[in-house]
């Protein structure tokens, strides 16, 4: 197993597993404005991720990613599976474009697989940053990890730093309009509570940003 397949391993599992252990509290913070199934929807889907992990084709980090996302994007209910999901095929599309012999990820790949994943997720949700969705953390936490790498930071700091980002970011959304989504309907009424996708983003960078730690990468 390739060093960047390992490294994707441990961020994939740990995001379905905060998915799994955070059901209840993402499933209340889409109860305010919206329909309340977002925790269940998430949960369900990455519980096949982790039911299903040891058969996952690990042939190298793109391809790895690409199953993940077919399986969000088939048991993922609503509308959160197609974006998911997107996101997931995205990045790993764009880690396949890898050319070195080994394989291997640079920080730069993993920006570059951020960033393909938010233009799927823009596309396939037509929406973008100020909607009131993940976007609204993910694209700043991959603007502060792209900042982080680029002045020198190693990865453990760069995704600490790209931690802190996202949770600000995330409950800066209490301040915006919903205009996707269930709790679009709302309309200003959705001013004052955050947008359960940005947190959702939030809480699994922080998770992920731990995990790294603890696993001394």
């Amino acid at each position: 197993m390739t060093d960047s397949l390992a490294r994707t391993e441990l961020v994939v599992r740990t995001i379905a597993q905060t998915a799994v252990d955070n059901e209840t509290y993402f499933g209340e913070l889409d109860s305010v404005v919206g329909d309340g199934d977002f925790g269940y929807s998430l949960a369900r889907g990455f519980e096949k991720v982790l039911e299903g992990w040891d058969d996952i084709d690990r042939t190298n980090a793109g391809t790895f990613l690409k199953k993940i996302g077919m399986i969000v994007s088939s048991r993922i209910g609503g509308t959160s599976g197609p974006i998911w999901g997107t996101a997931f095929l995205r990045a790993g599309m764009t880690a396949g474009t890898v050319s070195n012999d080994q394989g291997e990820l640079a920080g730069t790949d993993v920006v570059a697989m951020l960033r393909a994943a938010i233009e799927g997720i823009k596309t396939r949700g037509q929406s973008d940053v100020g909607d009131k969705t993940l976007l609204d953390a993910l694209v700043p936490l991959t603007d502060r990890l792209e900042q982080e790498l680029t002045g020198g930071s190693d990865a453990g700091k760069a995704l600490a730093a790209a931690a802190v980002t996202a949770r600000e970011a995330a409950q800066a959304t209490s301040e915006l309009i919903a205009k996707r989504g269930r709790a679009s309907y709302t309309g200003e009424r959705s001013i004052g509570s955050v947008d359960a996708g940005a947190m959702a983003v939030a809480v699994i960078t922080e998770k992920i940003s731990e995990a790294w730690q603890e696993a001394g990468s």
